[in-house]
């Protein structure tokens, strides 16, 4: 089986999000796609605008009908969502000979010499770095990697809740995931 494991606040899920677990699952021939909230990122200080259950009920919006995608709860509790404890116990839950993808964009891989145990990280995955424009980066020698510079990100999270709070509700999520995020009065100001 060829799982990649997507992680990311997804705060909130966006179409530049689901476009590119898309485009991964099909030039990559994955099985599956693991889409993996983090409870508490590191590198953006623990903060979140949405809780953690709403984000995760958003995703499982913005995935129903593809039959790739899967929404884990791998990191619910935790103090701190490190990539290699979510990666180890990804890896117990599969065979050995499994492959294990890590979906990532260009921006957060470029940062990869910061992360905890990231030489493990590197080990443990073959990375897939989406291209975003104004983010270079450099592979380190221990890791493998797949480019994935067909799917540009032109639309970010902070982003899309600077225009709900401006009382914008075009923007580029799923029409669930927006519905949702009215009915349940997130990032919205008033």
């Amino acid at each position: 089986m060829r799982l990649a494991i997507f992680g990311g606040t997804f705060d909130p899920i966006h179409n530049a999000h689901l476009a590119v677990a898309r485009r991964t699952a099909c030039d990559l021939h994955l099985d599956r796609i693991l889409f993996v909230p983090a409870a508490h990122p590191p590198h953006k200080a623990g903060v979140t605008h949405a809780p953690y259950d709403d984000r995760v009920r958003m995703i499982e919006l913005a995935c129903q009908g593809e039959p790739r995608f899967e929404v884990s709860r791998l990191e619910e509790g935790t103090a701190r969502s490190y990539s290699i404890d979510t990666i180890e116990k990804v890896r117990l839950g599969v065979k050995p000979h499994d492959e294990l993808f890590f979906i990532i964009g260009a921006d957060a891989f470029a940062e990869i010499r910061t992360w905890h145990r990231w030489e493990d990280v590197a080990r443990a995955v073959c990375f897939i770095v989406v291209s975003r424009p104004g983010h270079p980066y450099e592979v380190p020698p221990q890791a493998r990697v797949e480019r994935l510079d067909s799917v540009e990100l032109p639309v970010s999270s902070s982003e899309i809740r600077r225009a709900l709070a401006a009382n914008e509700y075009t923007v580029a999520v799923p029409e669930r995931v927006l519905e949702y995020i009215l009915e349940h009065k997130l990032y919205v100001t008033g």
